[in-house]
């Protein structure tokens, strides 16, 4: 009988720890809802239900996945359906998307959501390549004014004006 070799052996081992990985979110998500407090329900659903359901389906999915790989089963590699797998991974975008949200998370409470959202939306068409700076401008523009009323006006959310309070 032959044993199997080291990388077939190694392999499997990223797949169990995502499975631990789910398992501890589920564990998490059980444990809070445990502690929630009894609150008057308005509805057939207490607060508990939908964070027991997701932590119970969360723990479900860690124990069949790892199941899977210690019975032998592997998760397919990427095809890619347009990605090419030999190229590495692409710094310069990667670096751009992270200084556009790292603009917004600084730039949120000084100048506000409709100033930081056209930031970050600005940021991330430009990182991903469009290169239509006064399209893009609007459209970040508009998309994160109009988040912002979403949120303030029709969910009942209030995020920061910043500088256009009065404004908006």
């Amino acid at each position: 009988m032959s044993t199997p070799s080291t990388s077939t052996t190694t392999q499997g081992r990223s797949e169990l720890g995502v499975a631990l990985l789910l398992l501890v979110l589920g564990g998490w998500a059980v444990v809070d809802a445990l502690r929630l407090p009894d609150l008057q329900a308005r509805g057939p659903i207490d607060a508990k239900t939908i964070p027991l359901l997701v932590g119970g389906l969360l723990i479900l999915s860690a124990v069949l996945l790892a199941i899977d790989v210690l019975r032998g089963g592997r998760g397919e590699q990427e095809a890619g359906e347009d990605v090419d797998l030999g190229h590495g991974s692409d710094w310069k975008t990667l670096g751009l998307l992270t200084a556009s949200f790292v603009a917004n998370i600084l730039l949120i409470e000084r100048l506000g959501w409709p100033v930081s959202g056209a930031v970050l939306f600005f940021g991330t068409a430009y990182a991903l390549g469009s290169r239509h700076l006064i399209r893009n401008a609007i459209i970040a523009i508009a998309l994160s004014v109009g988040t912002w009323y979403l949120f303030n006006l029709a969910l009942g959310i209030a995020l920061p004006v910043g500088i256009l309070k009065g404004i908006l």
